[in-house]
């Protein structure tokens, strides 16, 4: 009624972690603020029906404008821009909360970009928090592949270095454009090993 424009995520009641993840957003989301993090309007919660109501962000996700052919070039102060958005956001979740928050699963498509191209970090679906006497936490939810830290993926260990880890995988897709994922990558060969060879010219 008030004319504001929304985005409502209904999670999947059919896969496992739904309820999980449900929990993870609202119990995170309802105390934090952050102009690059996502803002919760409200939920809607049965044992049926579960979903969030976010404030709508009209430029869609980074990993669209990274990699859709239809959407227009990002020029170099845009990408960086982002990036000091994103980066701002991390800070924040890591040290600007009363515990630290790790996102979990950091890549393009969880970064949303309003209508002045502002980013801000979303689906924390992931996400855990950090007891006071921890460093770490033993976790069975993998996050996506490309940008978990070596450490994530072989043993389940994440802390803070894990999104950190995550932030240079994007800082590198953004800049480079090339997906971590990408077939081109196989063997010895990484989005940073291919970056470090067209830097050093060789």
């Amino acid at each position: 009624s008030d004319g504001i424009e929304v985005a409502v995520k209904v999670f999947n009641m059919q896969i496992r972690e739904a309820f999980r993840n449900f929990d993870a957003e609202c119990e995170i989301l309802k105390n934090i603020r952050h102009r690059n993090l996502v803002q919760i309007i409200s939920n809607c919660s049965n044992p049926d029906f579960k979903a969030l109501v976010f404030k709508y962000m009209q430029n869609g996700s980074l990993h669209k404008w990274l990699h859709a052919s239809d959407h227009h070039h990002l020029s170099f102060n845009q990408r960086l821009s982002i990036m000091i958005d994103v980066a701002c956001a991390i800070e924040y979740l890591h040290h600007g909360y009363s515990v630290p928050v790790i996102h979990r699963d950091l890549k393009p498509s969880n970064v949303l970009l309003d209508e002045d191209m502002v980013a801000h970090v979303s689906d924390f679906g992931l996400a855990r928090l950090l007891n006071q006497d921890q460093s770490t936490i033993l976790s069975e939810n993998l996050a996506t592949i490309g940008y978990m830290a070596p450490e994530y993926g072989l043993g389940g260990l994440v802390s803070t270095k894990a999104d950190v880890y995550s932030y240079g995988i994007l800082l590198m897709e953004t800049f480079s454009g090339k997906e971590p994922t990408d077939s081109m990558f196989e063997a010895d060969m990484s989005l940073k090993q291919w970056i470090q060879d067209v830097c050093c010219g060789s």
